[in-house]
């Protein structure tokens, strides 16, 4: 006699059969499983599978395989005898559409450029499937606008990176869009087989003469357990900054064709096999796992949110982030460095008339070569300088460009100190801001002496004695400015200058332009120019724009109604809250780039791998900065001017007045026509305009001079939010 085991089995065989016959449709499975009021998560639970599994049986993008078909054919059939579809009901339900993701936003339309070989043919798509995973309960999201259609080329149709995670005998590559593809390799080899193959993943050229960009893969802990990473890195690691060359991952990866530059396999390695004519073979990864995502950068310092992301919001954000700006490189201040050489690529592909041939031209708006430096602008570490100082000497404004942010205080008049409070605003992203429409120089430069005319249309370095310049008392709009009260526009630490001292262009121009003689001694300027950081502003401006509008933050508020949004604001969507702090982190970073220091890397006065770059331009970054400084001093005096108000501390772009009232608009003028006066502050979230950053009393204030032993530059601790002023 056969026993109950026995009988069992072959009756779970008999229904393993039973169920290879069709189930019902897609739509009809949602509309069962919404009928009785069940989730995904449920019947996912009961199935011992994914919830992720679940919803792709239900979008049609995938069938259940046995053990779990037979037991989810059971489920269908008693929910079908239990809910009986409506007879004016269409065979197939349309999925509602609060279950439905945005469709991922446009790549930018771009032109090919002429290449030397043909476009590689596209391989075919790959199974896909629709994620709602990144929709749970109890996660709130901004309200979206309708979303434009997707990019037209097929080539990269899945966007430009995905998230992607193991589990169980899975391995899925989160999209944006809340697409998920299924992933099939076995070994990271194949990992990067399928990407470049298979997967549709990378980004469209930002400008017709740039490349397109690699795709990036971000592997989660559970996918380095899967193909046999570490899930950190060894102290050693951590210092070397990538796996020894031994490891068996890296001997997989040389087995098997790919090499991995000279960065090797660390948290951002770069894998590729040898161009094949106009077709690039490599894949970036990104490793959260062995600090790929600085908290610093791409988190909330205070209190973190990657390591609890969701793969699907992990892919939402860094894949947003790379539609907005662009594929991140690595930090956010690489990836800013490189955003202006993809849209200002140095050479383009050019037809010889003779030969027919394509062959490489320089374009004449960007930086194509590495020139000679100037010694007043390289940083103390330069080997330019090798010899010439003692190691620790500190150099002058003479002997050394100093235009940096403001970091200036002064003491409360007792007038002042008759207000209660202290209200800080800053300036949103004033870095970027003032890169916008300045013209820098694109050529080396050019010694000039003797005593030459300063030129305000000459980017450079300029040796001028500003000491003669009295800003006690300035007539602006017919009022006199009280300048004792001002910090001077021509030093970061707001004192007058003392004798001659390098400046850049701009502060120059604005010494001119309050009406002061400009002498230069000697200068260093840049004969071909050209306003090279405009589309990086654009680009950066236009992500920043749209991303505090998904958190309700939009242009078109004033007054009372931007502060609420603005408080509003990073409860809305927390993932596109991390998202503006990465774009204002970018246009900081990327700034800061290009004039990148060694920090320990090689021995003091030995040349660093950044001085190789043609973006290394410690001269681009002087100007900026200088503009950033001037542009902030020209408000100070026009506010000043219209409201006898002058601030007491300011903190590279964080500027405080006292103030009656709690708030901005307690402070800031206006005109008698309740406008704010025109060239002074303004409350808005375009780049260049202020938002609040905090609220502290006088008292306060006094009690930090009293601990500090005198006036203490208070400006970056009066902050409502721990995250305020973040990037910028």
């Amino acid at each position: 006699m056969p026993t109950e085991d026995q009988l069992f089995s072959a009756v779970d065989a008999l229904l393993e059969q039973v169920a290879l016959d069709p189930l019902p449709d897609p739509g009809e499975r949602r509309r069962l499983r919404e009928a009785a009021g069940l989730s995904q998560a449920q019947i996912a639970t009961a199935l011992k599978t994914r919830r992720e599994t679940v919803a792709s049986w239900e979008a049609g993008q995938r069938e259940p395989r046995p053990p779990q078909r037979a037991a989810y054919a059971r489920l269908l059939d008693g929910l079908a005898a239990r809910f009986p579809a409506p007879e004016a009901a269409p065979a197939e339900t349309a999925v509602p559409e609060r279950f439905t993701e945005p469709a991922p936003a446009p790549a930018p339309v771009v032109e090919e450029p002429a290449t030397l070989a043909p476009a590689a043919a596209v391989a075919p798509a790959p199974a896909a499937r629709p994620n709602t995973s990144s929709r749970r309960p109890g996660v709130k999201k901004a309200a979206k606008k309708p979303a434009a259609p997707a990019s037209a080329d097929p080539r990269f149709e899945n966007g430009p990176l995905a998230v992607v995670d193991a589990n169980d005998d899975e391995v899925v590559a989160y999209c944006v869009g809340g697409l998920v593809l299924d992933v099939p390799a076995k070994s990271l080899p194949a990992l990067i087989e399928w990407t470049l193959t298979e997967a549709r993943l990378g980004q469209a050229r930002l400008n017709r003469n740039g490349r397109d960009a690699d795709p990036v893969l971000v592997l989660t802990p559970a996918t380095l357990e899967r193909y046999s990473l570490p899930a950190a890195l060894s102290e050693e690691e951590r210092r070397a900054g990538r796996l020894p060359d031994s490891h068996k991952v890296v001997k997989q990866l040389a087995k098997s064709g790919w090499q991995l530059t000279q960065r090797g396999f660390g948290p951002w390695a770069r894998i590729y096999r040898p161009a094949e004519g106009s077709k690039r073979n490599c894949v970036q990864l990104c490793i959260p796992a062995w600090n790929a995502l600085d908290v610093r950068e791409w988190d909330r310092k205070d209190a973190p949110v990657l390591p609890t992301m969701h793969p699907a919001d992990l892919a939402r954000y860094l894949g947003t982030y790379a539609e907005r700006v662009m594929t991140p490189r690595g930090t956010t201040a690489v990836t800013g460095l490189e955003l202006m050489v993809a849209l200002r690529p140095p050479t383009r592909a050019e037809k010889d008339e003779g030969t027919g041939e394509f062959k490489r031209a320089f374009n004449a708006d960007a930086l194509t070569a590495v020139y000679d430096v100037v010694e007043c602008e390289v940083p103390d570490e330069h080997p330019l300088l090798k010899g010439k100082f003692a190691r620790h000497h500190l150099r002058t404004p003479a002997e050394m460009l100093m235009e940096e942010p403001y970091d200036w205080c002064r003491p409360l008049t007792d007038e002042e100190c008759m207000n209660p409070f202290l209200v800080a605003v800053d300036i949103n992203m004033s870095f970027a801001a003032a890169a916008n429409g300045i013209a820098v120089g694109l050529n080396g430069p050019t010694h000039l002496t003797g005593n030459p005319k300063f030129d305000p249309e000459l980017p450079g370095s300029w040796l001028v004695d500003l000491s003669h310049v009295d800003l006690s008392r300035v007539e602006i709009n017919g009022r006199t400015v009280d300048g004792e009260r001002l910090p001077s526009p021509f030093t970061p630490k707001g004192d007058r200058p003392t004798g001659p001292a390098w400046y850049a262009t701009p502060t120059l121009a604005y010494a001119a332009e309050l009406g002061f003689e400009v002498a230069p001694i000697e200068a260093y300027v840049r004969t071909q120019t050209g306003r090279y950081l405009n589309p990086w502003y654009n680009r950066l401006r236009d992500a920043y724009v749209a991303t505090m509008a998904d958190l309700g933050v939009t242009t078109d508020l004033s007054g009372q109604e931007f502060l609420d949004a603005m408080a509003r604001s990073k409860q809305v969507d927390p993932t596109m809250a991390l998202l503006a702090g990465a774009i204002k982190a970018t246009a900081k970073g990327g700034i800061g780039k290009l004039r990148q220091r060694n920090r320990g890397q090689v021995p003091y006065y030995e040349p660093w791998p950044a001085l190789a770059r043609e973006t290394w331009r410690p001269d681009i970054r002087a100007a900026v900065l200088a503009n950033q400084r001037i542009g902030l001093h020209r408000k100070l005096m026009k506010t000043a001017a219209a409201a006898d108000l002058y601030p007491v501390a300011i903190g590279t772009d964080a500027i405080v007045y006292p103030s009656p009232g709690p708030s901005p608009l307690d402070v800031l003028p206006h005109t008698d026509e309740g406008k704010p006066v025109p060239g002074g502050f303004r409350l808005g979230i375009s780049p260049g305009m202020v938002k609040h950053q905090g609220t502290q009393t006088v008292l306060w204030a006094e009690e930090q001079f009293e601990e500090h032993g005198g006036v203490f530059n208070v400006s970056n601790l009066i902050k409502n939010d721990p995250t305020a002023g973040e990037g910028e």
